[in-house]
């Protein structure tokens, strides 16, 4: 069994099993299906978010595999990413707590506890409602610097959208705003991201960012904060993958809106 217990769950849990500690959580209910549970609680005046992950069965896990995709079997993921990330200094959630037992994938069973975001607003949404800001550029710059820093450090998100990328509205005005990464509970952790997986992530926040009116000259800022390099050489040296990515994001929104896309 693996487990990590971070303030104030190691003070509270000390000695106790965590599991039969958190099945005894109540809370507000966010997501409730077969294997999968996330809800709210408040320990100490403070909110914490907790995802319990129950065992997906073989069937499940075969279903995924003939469907050529990776099954999520438990928090552990979510978890590592999140501590990869805290390491980089790419703002996300906070881990509190996290355990996981059973070798077996299809009946491990796992959870993850992160500490509440407050006063945060999607990109999706502040993207929608302000499409004529002029802090729209450094918004651009924080998602392209946490995706460009996550990718290079071997993580893939496998929802990499602007949904999942959550503004801290106290910092709305700074030069650098404070953008979190959320929503890692399918992201992979490996020396490389493949090439697939890369264009993938990219693409979906090309995807996302269409529906948020974005200019072809923010999305020439994006390649430029992602690559860390001059413009002409970035795209010099890397044309073909953000062709690719292009290509893929067209897609992608060809079958949600029925349409081509078009920048602002």
């Amino acid at each position: 069994m693996r487990v990590v217990l971070k303030s104030p769950f190691d003070r509270l849990w000390q000695d106790k099993d965590p599991f039969a500690a958190v099945f005894a959580l109540e809370g507000e209910v966010f997501r409730n299906v077969k294997n999968r549970k996330t809800f709210r609680i408040e320990v100490g005046g403070e909110g914490f978010f907790v995802k319990i992950h129950r065992g997906v069965g073989w069937k499940e896990i075969f279903k995924n595999l003939v469907q050529f995709k990776l099954p999520v079997t438990g928090a552990a993921n979510e978890y590592d990413a999140l501590e990869v990330l805290a390491q980089l200094k790419v703002p996300t959630m906070e881990s509190a707590a996290f355990a996981e037992r059973n070798f077996d994938p299809a009946a491990k069973e796992s959870f993850l506890i992160t500490r509440e975001l407050t006063d945060v607003v999607t990109l999706e949404d502040w993207g929608a409602e302000n499409p004529d800001s002029p802090r729209r550029g450094s918004m651009i710059r924080a998602v392209a610097e946490s995706a460009g820093t996550m990718h290079r450090a071997g993580i893939n998100h496998r929802d990499c959208y602007i949904c999942h990328y959550m503004l801290d509205r106290k910092s709305e005005g700074q030069f650098r705003p404070t953008v979190y990464v959320i929503d890692l509970h399918r992201a992979q952790i490996r020396k490389k991201v493949p090439y697939r997986y890369w264009v993938k992530d990219v693409a979906g926040l090309l995807f996302s960012a269409w529906s948020a009116h974005l200019t072809r000259r923010e999305a020439l800022r994006f390649i430029r904060s992602y690559s860390g390099r001059p413009l002409k050489v970035e795209l010099k040296e890397n044309l073909r993958f953000w062709q690719d990515v292009e290509r893929v994001a067209e897609k992608l929104f060809f079958k949600e809106h029925g349409t081509a896309p078009e920048y602002k």
